[in-house]
Formats: C-alpha cells, structure tokens, sequence
C-alpha cells in the first residue's frame, strides 16, 4: 500500500545569529491511506513544527519527505504552494476565516483563489460540503456571524474543499467548549471513515486522542509510535 506520508530523518534545526535551537531530531513517520493519527507531546515537542513541514509550509533543516508517493524535497517553492493547495487540508485552532465572506466562499477559497473566482461547480460544491458538515441552513451566513463551533465546522469543509490526500489539523479542538469538541472530533472521524481521508491530528487533549485510530508521540525531537507495542486508539479500528 503507497503511504501517504513517508517521512525519513526529519530534522528541523531554528537559526538565530549564532545561536542554534534543535527542534526535531530524526523524525520517522508513516502514515497509510484512511488512517486517523493524533500526534502528542510536551508543550514545545516540536508538533506544530512537524505539521508545519509535512503541510509544506516549512522546509527541514534535513531528512526525507514523500507525500502521496511523490518526493517533495526539491520542489520550487511555486510547485510547493500548488501542491499544497491542491492535495493538502489544514485546519487549525482558531480557524482562519474570512469573516467578511459567506461559509460557502470561505469553503471553496482553495479551489477558488487560483482560479480568480468561484465558480459555479465550485459553488455547487461547496454548499454540498457544507450540508454535509450540518450547516446547510448557515451557507450564506458571513463567517462573523457563526459560533465557534460552526466555524470550525467551516473550517473542516474548506479543508476537504480540493479532496486532499491528507489532512493536517493542529489542535482543532483547543478553542472550543467540550460539547463543541466532541461534535467537531466527531465530524473528522466520520469523513475519514467514509472518504477514507487520512488525519493526523495534533492535540493536548487525552479524550481526543483516544479515539484516534492510533497515536504517535513526540519526545525529544523523535517519533515514539505506541502502536508498535500493541496500544491503539479506543474508536474500534485496533
């Protein structure tokens, strides 16, 4: 089966003058299609860097990185940004709209920036995820005008916007209240059930980790996979 993510001997190593501060030090990763992976740690593991670099928005100091089977490391800088917004979902904490657009242009945004302009399959589209998502009655709500559990509702549609082959989420339920969380976790556990999308979602929160498929920890700048000793997530994928 073609992995997903394939990540060998990531380093990340941050420059200030002289001064170096090594954040990752030789991350392995795999990930396969339709996996659903919470990714913990300490507070300054690194995580969001990782997620950074696996999302293309940072490039390591070393190491190898193949997304979708394809070798990420050499690609300008122009074809980097077309990936990522062609093959790469994000949803963060707090969730990036636009408050001033409509949930259905915040959704189709990926798809329609490049092209100057939404389009109406891009429209069409939209509003289907966002049906989906339970806002079918929210479409052309501004986004200042949602609670916070909607918007990252919006959040999580605009990411499946161009069908991504992965997902990354950082923390996406940090921001919200526990009846919120749980109804957002839900929601990504369902689309990757049926889409088979593949998650990797950083989080702080135990509750949310457990109902991964599985976790991988972050200590001291290396991969520590519990899966490998038989510990799984409690969703019923073991």
């Amino acid at each position: 089966m073609t992995a997903v993510v394939d990540a060998r001997g990531i380093e990340m190593v941050f420059r200030n003058g002289e001064e170096q501060t090594p954040v990752l030090k030789g991350v392995d990763l795999r990930l396969e299609p339709g996996e659903l992976v919470a990714l913990l740690g300490a507070s300054g593991s690194g995580k969001s860097t990782l997620l950074s670099i696996l999302g293309l928005l940072l490039r390591p100091s070393a190491g190898r990185l193949s997304l979708a089977s394809e070798s990420v490391d050499d690609l300008s800088e122009a074809r980097r940004a077309e990936f990522r917004n062609q093959r790469l979902g994000f949803v963060f904490q707090f969730h990036h709209l636009l408050p001033d657009f409509t949930a259905v242009e915040n959704v189709a945004f990926p798809a329609a920036a490049p092209a100057g302009g939404i389009s109406a399959a891009m429209r069409r589209r939209a509003r289907e995820l966002l049906a989906r998502v339970g806002l079918a009655d929210r479409m052309d709500f501004r986004a200042s005008r949602l609670s916070g559990g909607q918007k990252q509702r919006v959040a999580i549609a605009r990411a499946l916007m161009n069908r991504p082959v992965l997902v990354v989420a950082d923390e996406p339920t940090g921001n919200l209240d526990r009846a919120s969380a749980d109804q957002v976790l839900a929601l990504m556990r369902e689309v990757n059930q049926q889409d088979q999308a593949t998650f990797l979602i950083c989080t702080h929160d135990d509750h949310v980790a457990r109902q991964c498929g599985r976790r991988v920890i972050l200590e001291d700048g290396r991969i520590q996979d519990p899966a490998s000793q038989g510990e799984r997530g409690s969703d019923g994928l073991d």
